[in-house]
C-alpha cells in the first residue's frame, strides 16, 4: 500500500501542510514526488503536488487520490526542496512556492493529450496502444484514464517514446501548421494535369509547382509561390490529387530571425584576470559568489559567454538572468549567436504558449542555457554549472507578490545544491552586494576600464533653474539643443532619456494649486494625451480633463511635468528635421514592436531615440555619440531610502550608452538639483565615492546594508480599524524583540489609499533577531483566521518598494 503526501491548492493557514491520500493500485507504479494530482478535498476535486511517497500514515481513514495529472514529475527533487526553503524565507504558503516555479500554461485550464515524442513512430510502442497513435494522432488524457492505460503510457514516456502535451483552453493552443503534399508520383500528376479542363488555369499552376517541388510544403508558402488561392488548393484536395494536413510545430519566437554565429573574442588582460577565478570555481565544482564590478562597456557579457562555454563543455547547464527591460533583442542575439539552439529564452514578451514550449525544451534537456527574467531562476535543470545575474542591482529581481523572493537569494540557494559559482554583474552594484564583497562574503572581481580602452563619455550637468532665469522655458536646455542640432548635421545618433511614462504627470490649477486626484486612491491622476484622459496607474480609474478647476472655477487648469509624447511634440517644433523613434509603454505594447523600433534605429532610420527606462540598459550602437537626460531628479523625491542609489545607477547606466565604439561620447544631464551627490557623482561615474557617501547616510538612519528590514502593511475599508490593528501589531512586535531593533509606526503608507482601502504600515529595522520569523508567522496566523472582517495583512521581508 502506497500513500502520497499532497500539498493541496487551497492557500490558507489551515491547509498549508501535506495531506495523506491512498494511491489506488492502478496508479501504484505511476505516482512520484513532484507530480500534480487531482484529489478529493471536502466535497471538491482539486489539484495538488505530491511531495513524498510513503508506506504508512498517522491518519486512520484515508481517502483515495482521484488521478495523476502528469506522466513525469513537473518539479524535480531539488525544486521540491527549494519550495520548502522559499516557504520559510518569504513566509508564503507552500502551494504558492510550487506554482511560482511553473510556466503559466501549467496553471491555466487545459486539456491534456499524450502524443508520440518527436521523431518517434507508432511501431516502437507496445501493440496494445499502437492504434491510438497511428498517423501521429494524440490520445486524450481522459480516454487514457478511462481505458486504464496510464501505467503503460508512463513506461513508454520513461523510454522517451511518448510525452504529455498541455493544450491550454482559451489561453494557448498548440501551434499547428497546414502542410500540403502531392498524393501521387510526378508522372501521374502530369497525366492528371492534362485531364483538367482548359479553364482550370490556377489548378494547373499549382500542380505544375509540385512537378518541380514534389515535397510537402506549408500552405502559406505554396499560396505565395504558386500565386494561388485556398479555394484552388481545396478543389485539388477534393479531387484526391493533393492532401492537406495539420502539423504541430514548436512556437519559436525567433523563427524569422537569423542569428549570426559568433566565436569567442580574445580577452583583454583585465578580462583574463577576472575570468580565471570563475573558471577555477567551475572546474573544482566549488560554490562561490563573485561580484563582477565592471564599468559600462567593459566587456562583462564576453566573460559570461566564455564561462558558459566552459560549463557546456563539462556537460552542465547555465542560467542567465537579465532584467526584463534589458532583455533586448541585442542580448538574445549574443547568446543565440554563440550557442545557437542550445539556448531557451523566457521573458514576458512571449505568449503563454511560447513560454511553455521553451520550458518544455528545458525539461526535455534539449537546451543547455536559459536566458530570462526573474522567474527563469526556477528553470527545471538538474545539473547546473553556473548561474549569472546581470545588472544585479535591478529592483525587478524582487517579486512583489507571493512568494516575495529575490532572484539573487534563490540563485545562491540553488548554487549551493549544485556546488557551482554565482556571478553577479553590474556597473553600479547594489550597496548590499558591494558591502558583502568588501566583507569578503562575495569575491570582488573588477573591470575598471572600457574595452578597446575607449574613454568614458564626458558629462555636463545643466542647472535647469538657471535656464528658467535666462528666459528659456523649453524642456531642452540651450546646451542640449545645440548638441542635438550638431549631431543631426554630423549624421550621428542621440538618445534622449526621460524618467517617466504618460504624457504629463498631473493636472493642476495655476490659480489655486488644486491637483486632480483619483477618487479611490490618494494619488494624482496621470494625464494621457491619447483620448485626452486622466488615468490612475493603481486602480485603473479614468476621467476626462475638466475645462475649469472644480475648486475655484478658474480656466487656468494645465498639465504639469512632461511625458514622452509631450517631448516628442516639442522636438517636432524645435527640430522639425529630426527623425524621432519613441519607445515607451504605449509604443512597445504590441508583440515584436520593441525589437522592430530598435532595429529601425540601428539601421539609421532615425536620428534620436527617445524613451523611458527601457532604453537605459543593454543598448550598444556604434553611432550613438550623445545622451541627454531630460529629468534627472524625478526619482530623487520619492519616499524611498534607495532613491539616491537608484538615481545614481540609472544615470550611470544611461550615460554608458554613449561613445562605446570609435566615436567619442558626450552626456548632458538636466536637473533642478545639481548639487545632490548622486547626480554630481553620476557625472564622474565615481562609484567608489558614491558608495562611501551613501553608506554614511545608511548607517546614520539605520538602513540596509547595516540593518535588515521587514515591512508589515495592513489594509481595510475602515480607517479606524486599520489604525487600531496596526497599533496592536506594533505593540506586540515591540514586546517580543530586543531593544536593538527599531520599530517605526503605525504610520500611513506613502500611498495611503488604493482602491478605497486604507493602508497603514509598520517598519522593523533589525540586526540580529533569532525569533523574528516565529513572531511574524504568529501575526500572519492570527490574521489569517480573522480575514472575515475584511482586514488584510501582508509581510515583506527585505522589501524593495516601501510605497
Amino acid at each position: 500500500m502506497k500513500i502520497a503526501s499532497v500539498i493541496v491548492d487551497v492557500p490558507t493557514k489551515q491547509t498549508d501542510r501535506p495531506f495523506d491520500y491512498l494511491v489506488p493500485d492502478e496508479w501504484d507504479e505511476v505516482i512520484q514526488p513532484g507530480m500534480r494530482v487531482i484529489v478529493p478535498f471536502g466535497p471538491r476535486k482539486i489539484q495538488g503536488f505530491v511531495t513524498e511517497i510513503k508506506t504508512e500514515s498517522e491518519v486512520k481513514q484515508l481517502r483515495e487520490m482521484i488521478e495523476p495529472m502528469d506522466l513525469e514529475p513537473v518539479l524535480n527533487k531539488e525544486l521540491l526542496h527549494l519550495g520548502e526553503w522559499l516557504t520559510e524565507t518569504t513566509l508564503c504558503f507552500k502551494i504558492f512556492a510550487y506554482q511560482a516555479m511553473l510556466p503559466a500554461a501549467l496553471k491555466a485550464k487545459y486539456e491534456k493529450k499524450v502524443k508520440l515524442a518527436p521523431g518517434m513512430k507508432e511501431e516502437c510502442l507496445p501493440e496494445a496502444i499502437q492504434s491510438f497513435f497511428i498517423n501521429n494522432n494524440s490520445l486524450d488524457w481522459d480516454k487514457a484514464l478511462k481505458n486504464g492505460l496510464v501505467s503503460i503510457l508512463q513506461r513508454e514516456a520513461a523510454k522517451g517514446f511518448l510525452e504529455v502535451v498541455y493544450v491550454v483552453k482559451e489561453r494557448v493552443k498548440k501551434k499547428q501548421m497546414k502542410v500540403v503534399s502531392p498524393l501521387m508520383s510526378t508522372a501521374d500528376l502530369k497525366i492528371e494535369m492534362e485531364r483538367l479542363p482548359s479553364n482550370a488555369e490556377k489548378q494547373k499552376q499549382v500542380l505544375h509547382f509540385f512537378l518541380d517541388h514534389p515535397n510537402p510544403i506549408e500552405l502559406r508558402q505554396l499560396l505565395a509561390e504558386a500565386n494561388a488561392s485556398t479555394a484552388t488548393v481545396k478543389a485539388l484536395v477534393e479531387k484526391k490529387l493533393l492532401s492537406e494536413e495539420e502539423m504541430e510545430v514548436y512556437r519559436d519566437p525567433f523563427e524569422h530571425r537569423i542569428f549570426e554565429h559568433s566565436t569567442p573574442l580574445p580577452l583583454t588582460s583585465a578580462q583574463a584576470d577576472v575570468i580565471e577565478p570563475i573558471l577555477a570555481s567551475i572546474e573544482s565544482e566549488k560554490h562561490e559568489v563573485f561580484l563582477l564590478y565592471g564599468v559600462t562597456g567593459s566587456g562583462k557579457t564576453e566573460i559570461y559567454l566564455q564561462s558558459i562555454q566552459k560549463v557546456i563543455e563539462k556537460g552542465e547547464e547555465a542560467i542567465v538572468l537579465v532584467p526584463e527591460i534589458s532583455l533586448t533583442p541585442q542580448m538574445v542575439n549574443r547568446f543565440k549567436g554563440r550557442f545557437g539552439d542550445l539556448v531557451a529564452v523566457l521573458h514576458s514578451g512571449l505568449s503563454a504558449g511560447e513560454k511553455y514550449d521553451e520550458w518544455r525544451k528545458i525539461q526535455r534537456k534539449e537546451v543547455k542555457v536559459v536566458v530570462g527574467a526573474r522567474s527563469a531562476i526556477f528553470a527545471p535543470f538538474e545539473n547546473i554549472g553556473i548561474i549569472i545575474i546581470d545588472e544585479e542591482h535591478e529592483t525587478s529581481y524582487k517579486q512583489e507578490d507571493m512568494p516575495r523572493y529575490h532572484a539573487r537569494d534563490v540563485a545562491i540557494e540553488r548554487a549551493k545544491t549544485y556546488h557551482c559559482p554565482v556571478v553577479l554583474g553590474s556597473a553600479t552594484p547594489s550597496l548590499e552586494s558591494f558591502a558583502r564583497a568588501q566583507k569578503k562574503v562575495y569575491q570582488l572581481l573588477t573591470l575598471s576600464s572600457r574595452m578597446n580602452e575607449r574613454p568614458l563619455p564626458s558629462v555636463e550637468i545643466v542647472d535647469m533653474r538657471e535656464e528658467l532665469r535666462a528666459g528659456n522655458r523649453s524642456m531642452f536646455s540651450r546646451k542640449l539643443f545645440e548638441m542635438l542640432k550638431d549631431r543631426i548635421e554630423k549624421k550621428q545618433q542621440s538618445v534622449l532619456f526621460l524618467n517617466k511614462r504618460g504624457h504629463s504627470s498631473f493636472v493642476m490649477c495655476r490659480d489655486c494649486g488644486y491637483v486632480v486626484n483619483c477618487p479611490n486612491c490618494e494619488i494624482s491622476l496621470t494625464y494621457h494625451r491619447a483620448g485626452s484622459r486622466m488615468k490612475c496607474h493603481y486602480c485603473g480609474y479614468e476621467d476626462h480633463i475638466p475645462k475649469a478647476c472644480p475648486e475655484c472655477s478658474s480656466e487656468y487648469i494645465r498639465y504639469f511635468g512632461s511625458g514622452t509624447q509631450k517631448v516628442e511634440e516639442e522636438l517636432g517644433k524645435i527640430l522639425p528635421e529630426a527623425r524621432v523613434i519613441r519607445m515607451d509603454v504605449d509604443t512597445t505594447g504590441r508583440k515584436g514592436s520593441h525589437e522592430r523600433l530598435l532595429k529601425d534605429f540601428q539601421d539609421g532610420k532615425a536620428d534620436i531615440l527617445l524613451g523611458t527606462q527601457m532604453i537605459a540598459k543593454g543598448l550598444d550602437f556604434p553611432n550613438i555619440t550623445l545622451v541627454g537626460v531630460l529629468s534627472a531628479d524625478t526619482m530623487l523625491h520619492l519616499p524611498d531610502f534607495r532613491s539616491s542609489e537608484k538615481t545614481f545607477q540609472l544615470l550611470t547606466q544611461v550615460s554608458g550608452r554613449a561613445g562605446r565604439h570609435q566615436l567619442p561620447g558626450e552626456v548632458v544631464i538636466q536637473t533642478y538639483t545639481p548639487e545632490h551627490y548622486s547626480i554630481e557623482l553620476a557625472g564622474t561615474q565615481n562609484y567608489a565615492f558614491f558608495y562611501h557617501r551613501e553608506m554614511m547616510m545608511r548607517k546614520l538612519h539605520h538602513y540596509p546594508p547595516f540593518y535588515y528590514l521587514v515591512l508589515i502593511t495592513l489594509t481595510h475599508e475602515n480607517l479606524m480599524s486599520v489604525v487600531s490593528e496596526t497599533e496592536k501589531i506594533v505593540n506586540f512586535v515591540r514586546s517580543q524583540v530586543s531593544n536593538q531593533a527599531v520599530i517605526l509606526g503605525p504610520a500611513a503608507s506613502p500611498i495611503p489609499r488604493i482602491n478605497n482601502r486604507y493602508r497603514y504600515q509598520c517598519l522593523i529595522k533589525y540586526k540580529r533577531e533569532p525569533h523574528l520569523t516565529r513572531i511574524l508567522k504568529k501575526i500572519l496566523d492570527q490574521y489569517q483566521t480573522e480575514t472575515k472582517n475584511g482586514l488584510q495583512v501582508s509581510i515583506d521581508i527585505n522589501p524593495f518598494i516601501l510605497m
